[in-house]
């Protein structure tokens, strides 16, 4: 029987641990073999005051035409930050590709948060990213992501359980059946999941511990990835994310470690694959 493998399309970024620094070893302790598809590779992310980066767009067609020459399959395709239009349609080359009857695409459409896009996104590929979701099986939206792809503003209240889940009723008349909001602040204390699961809804409550660190997103994407590729529930898989991501980052503000340091995934990467 051959190894599962999964495809993860995000930048390759040396120091700082976020997308497939963090997505790979994460993918792998749970045995499925990780494939980078570079978007861009940087010596440490954004949030360090100097960088290296070597944006890969250019790039990205030729080194995919290898595994089109190869005619590899994937069980899963991860796809997260894209920096540019031609990028979001490379992804969308990618998956008409390689999306087979039984793939799984989960696609973390990176684009802002609370309340605000980031820099780098543009209205014109804030609206392109959208195409990115009928190819998805699993969506894994913040509120803000969340309320970009419907085309709504950000709301000015906590919204409760029932308006979440009919944003995501209609996020999933486009296409994909599973969806979990991430990351809404719940109550001064508390952060809440929200898991959308074919419909049916089930809200999971975290401690609220420090600040945003970089490279949550992306483990908390790539357990939910490796978990349901190895027969967990999606509920299971979110549930599975946020117990670890809130002990990694429990552990790391234990121990004093800088928030643009990243989530220090290794203390507890083995605790996966068990």
């Amino acid at each position: 029987m051959r190894q599962k493998r999964i495809a993860l399309i995000n930048d390759v970024t040396g120091f700082g641990r976020c997308s497939i620094a963090v997505m790979a070893p994460i993918v792998s302790v749970m045995k499925i073999q990780a494939v980078p598809v570079p978007t861009a590779i940087l010596s440490t992310h954004t949030q360090f005051p100097i960088y290296y980066f070597d944006d890969y767009t250019d790039k990205m067609s030729d080194y995919i035409q290898t595994y089109k020459d190869l005619h590899l399959e994937f069980d899963g395709i991860a796809s997260g930050f894209l920096g540019s239009e031609k990028q979001v349609d490379i992804v969308i080359d990618f998956f008409k590709n390689f999306k087979g009857p039984k793939t799984v695409v989960i696609v973390d459409p990176v684009m802002g948060d609370y309340g605000h896009l980031y820099k780098t996104y543009t209205p014109k590929l804030a609206n392109k990213m959208k195409e990115l979701v009928p190819y998805a099986d699993i969506l894994t939206p913040n509120l803000t992501e969340l309320c970009t792809l419907l085309d709504e503003p950000y709301p000015d209240h906590v919204l409760n359980l029932d308006e979440l889940k009919e944003k995501c009723d209609r996020l999933t008349k486009l296409g994909p059946k599973h969806i979990v909001v991430t990351g809404i602040s719940y109550n001064e204390h508390q952060i809440l999941n929200f898991v959308y699961d074919e419909g049916k809804t089930k809200p999971i409550l975290v401690d609220r511990i420090g600040g945003d660190r970089s490279g949550t997103g992306d483990a908390m994407t790539s357990v939910i990835a490796g978990s349901y590729l190895n027969g967990h529930s999606f509920y299971e898989s979110v549930k599975r994310a946020v117990d670890f991501t809130s002990k990694c980052i429990g552990f790391c503000e234990a121990n004093h470690i800088p928030n643009h340091y990243g989530l220090a995934f290794e203390e507890f990467l083995s605790e996966l694959g068990e």
